[in-house]
Order: C-alpha cells, then structure tokens, then sequence
C-alpha cells in the first residue's frame, strides 16, 4: 500500500504537467499516482509511470479526487490550474481547493509550488512497514491508522500486511530485495520497519543481518522482549516517535546454526516453558502465561546432559536449563547471569544451571532475579556464566529448543555471534 498523489490540469498546462512528471518521475514511480483522465492518460504514456485514471475533470474527475482526499488517502496534490480562462466545472475545482485546505493536504497550483512540493517528497525518507494483524490485543485496523497518522507527515510508509499463507521472512526479504536494487544515494533513504509480536520483529530481523539497513521497531505483541531489551518504548506512540527522530544503535545478531537469532535461545526450562504457552493463553492473560507455564515447568521439567564446546574444549554438565542471550530484557531471568545482557560486546552471554532439586532450581531463580534488579552477577556454585563468541551444545536426550520464541527440534545445536550485524532506531545512539 503506497501513499496517494494526485495530478491534474487545465488543457493549457497539460504540456508542462507531463515535462514536471518526467523530471521527476523517479520520485514520482514511489508513489500511487492518481489523475483526471486526460492527464493521467498523457503522463502514462510519455513517462511510462503507472497512473490510476479518474473521470475527466468536467464529468466528475475532481469530484472523485476530492472524495479521496476526505477519506485520507491523498498525500499529497498537484494541481497546474489555468487562471487565464473559466473552466465550464469551476465549481468541483472550487470544492477540490477547499478539500485540501479543510483537510490540510499539500496543494501546488503552478509549476514552482509543484517542484518545491515535489522536492519536499523526495527528501523524505521512505518505509517499508511489515504489519502483523494478529499480534496483540489491540484493534489492529487502528494501530495501523495511528502508525501512519504518526509517521506520515516526515517519513513515507509502504504498508506489507502479513499473510498466514506467506511467511513474514519472505515478505521481509521481497521489501530488502526492493531496497537492494536501488542507487546507494536512493537506498540510504530507505528502511525496514517491523510491527507485531517478537516472533515478527525476529523474522524481519533475521533478514536485515548484515545489510546495514535500518530497522525500526513497533511492538505490539505480549513480551515486546527486543523492544524492552533495547529502551524502545513498547507503546505505539513512542516507538514511532523513536523512528522519526533517527537515532540508530548498532548491535550483535547471532545464528543459531543457519536460524538468525536476535534475542534468545533455551534448551530445557526455557523451551519447555514457551512450549507450554499458548496463542490462546497470552490473549487471556498477557504476560502472565509466561509466569503460569513457568510455575508448570518447575514440577515438569527434568535434568539433562550437556555435551559443550568452546574452542575446541569439551566440558559436560547435568543441568535443567542452557540460556544463550544475545539481547535480553531483565525479564528473561535465565539470561541474567552476569546481571544484564549487553547487545554490542560481541559476545553471546552463556547460563547454565546445574540445580539439581525443584526447590534448589527456584532458588537459582530467585537469584537471577535478583542479579537482574541490581545488574551485576551473583556468584552459586550451581550457576555457570560464560561470555564466549561461539559455543556447541549437544544434549543427552534431546531437547526441545526455543530460538527468539520458536520451538525447534535439533541436536547438536551451535551457536555463533555476529559482532555489529543488525542497525536498529533506537533512543540509545551507538557512539
């Protein structure tokens, strides 16, 4: 879904309508393009851009653009009027006029006005929004109309709805494929934006890695685990507000095996616990599931081995629970062994719990918990941290995994950061 732009003229103007479209057809080619049938006809044909053909002006054409406008789809109009002679509709031209100044619509009525109008877009940066419907519990016709009323005025949005057919992964890839074939002055004017649940922000995510294009992020889902991890406001408003002022961290990405990973993984507890909560669950209680399956994990879950590697050394561990931590928000207690997860040290921070007892298992909880609240690490024997850049993980018998929310199935599993891979809008400015 592109932003709307509307292009019309007086027979006299109709020439130098179709010269203004093809200086600037390259910002115009970002946009919906609509027009009065004549002109519309004329700029399709010499410049090649794809334009939406109303009525003619006098049958009714600026009647209909007037309509679209009061509805809110129109961006932005040029309107090259002839002030030599009457026009035989003068008065839908009129009520075109008072449309745009009613609803504060940018109007351009001679060529200078339409080139500075035109100029204006063209400096503004463009966004290509991947928009879970389903995330969350809010009405999700009005987030999107809220995102676009908050971004619209600075930053142009393309809107990608999220289908269940079609995986968000691919239909992040088509928007960085877009972004990709562009000039390197146009590309730099563009950027990902990602709204839903962390399984959305992790999906886009994972495709941005290593492409240097910025990604913003809108939670609306339960956790909101990134966005809190990072400082990004998990109300709309304020992760928007983030994205319009610019400000962007450099952080690590991970790959667990060939699964890009921006948050978590867990063998054991963790993956039990994310197993055990249910779609159905989080809509009733929100992030109290989470608290709901832990309490039913803690009776289920049983110790296993743990064959790992690091640097070619092995060490084996009876243990509950393995959290591997990329970015982490102080919530996701089992990544807090040494107090906070830092997202740009280029290391994958490492917990490991060797509780061997329920009651010894909620007792290192508890622990953690604390060690988050005053973000230093608290020494137990039965607590193993490690900060390392890659790390193998083989269990006996195999274990569930959780990997940023998604249960997967494989064993051995590695893990390897990616020192600087992912640009994110964030309140905190990487130095």
């Amino acid at each position: 879904m592109s932003i709307t732009l509307a292009l019309i003229a007086h027979d006299n103007k109709k020439e130098a309508i179709v010269k203004l479209a093809s200086r600037y057809r390259q910002i115009l080619s970002r946009y919906h393009l609509i027009a009065t049938n004549t002109t519309g006809q004329r700029i399709q044909a010499e410049t090649g851009l794809e334009i939406e053909c109303m009525v003619s002006g006098p049958l009714g054409g600026d009647t209909q653009i007037a309509a679209k406008i009061v509805n809110g789809e129109v961006a932005a109009v040029i309107f090259l009027i002839d002030p030599l002679y009457a026009q035989p509709h003068e008065p839908d031209i009129q009520a075109l006029l008072r449309v745009c100044e009613v609803y504060d619509v940018p109007l351009a009525t001679n060529l200078a006005t339409a080139e500075f109008v035109l100029q204006g877009l063209g400096k503004r940066r463009i966004a290509h929004l991947i928009f879970n419907p389903i995330a969350g519990q809010g009405n999700p016709d009005r987030d999107l109309t809220f995102i676009r009323q908050l971004l619209e005025p600075q930053i142009q949005v393309e809107v990608v709805i999220t289908q269940p057919d079609t995986p968000q992964v691919e239909q992040a890839k088509a928007a960085i494929a877009k972004i990709e074939s562009l000039e390197s002055k146009e590309k730099s004017e563009h950027f990902i934006i990602a709204s839903g649940g962390d399984g959305t922000i992790s999906a886009v995510a994972g495709v941005t890695i290593g492409t240097g294009i910025p990604l913003g992020v809108i939670p609306r889902g339960t956790a909101n685990a990134f966005a809190t991890a990072l400082g990004i406001p998990a109300n709309v408003k304020g992760a928007c507000e983030t994205i319009v002022r610019g400000n962007t961290r450099i952080i690590d990405a991970a790959k667990c095996n060939d699964i890009p990973m921006i948050l978590l993984a867990g063998l054991g507890f963790e993956a039990g616990m994310v197993d055990k909560t249910s779609r159905d669950l989080k809509n009733q209680l929100g992030t109290l599931a989470y608290v709901l399956a832990g309490v039913q994990q803690i009776a289920a879950q049983e110790t296993f081995k743990a064959t790992i590697e690091i640097e070619g050394k092995l060490s084996e561990f009876e243990t509950p629970a393995i959290t591997i931590a990329n970015t982490a928000p102080a919530t996701s207690v089992l990544a807090q062994g040494f107090g906070q997860v830092i997202p740009d040290d280029g290391l994958l921070e490492v917990t490991i719990s060797t509780s061997k007892t329920r009651l010894e298992g909620i007792d290192t909880l508890m622990s953690l918990f604390t060690s988050a609240l005053v973000k230093s690490q608290i020494e137990r024997e039965n607590l193993i941290c490690l900060r390392v850049e890659r790390i193998k993980i083989q269990t006996d018998p195999p274990q569930k995994l959780v990997v940023d929310g998604e249960i997967i199935e494989v064993n051995p599993v590695e893990f390897s950061c990616i020192p600087k891979g992912l640009t994110v809008f964030s309140p905190f400015v990487s130095p």
